[in-house]
């Protein structure tokens, strides 16, 4: 790596709720606290993969097959005509 081109990294704590997992952000923040003798910097996040619908299994979804079904009464009239011409 070359030197002075890259950002300076902190170890940070990533706080979602009760969850907490460490890493490195180029943001130095405020607040410390020490995990297993080493500082890191906390940095309060408001969702991630611990909180987000999508991973957690509580994303409703979408009916697709009434989508195609209002997508042909809309247009299945001017899709049969044309085969008529």
């Amino acid at each position: 790596m070359k030197e002075g081109i890259h950002p300076k990294v902190y170890p940070v704590l990533f706080v979602d709720g009760e969850h907490e997992w460490t890493g490195i952000s180029t943001q130095k923040p405020n607040q410390t606290r020490v995990v297993e003798g080493v500082e890191y910097g906390v940095i309060p996040v408001e969702i991630s993969a611990y909180s987000h619908p999508f991973y957690t299994g509580q994303k409703k979804l979408v009916d697709t097959a009434g989508r195609v079904e209002k997508f042909m009464r809309r247009y299945g009239n001017q899709l049969a005509n044309q085969g008529k011409k």
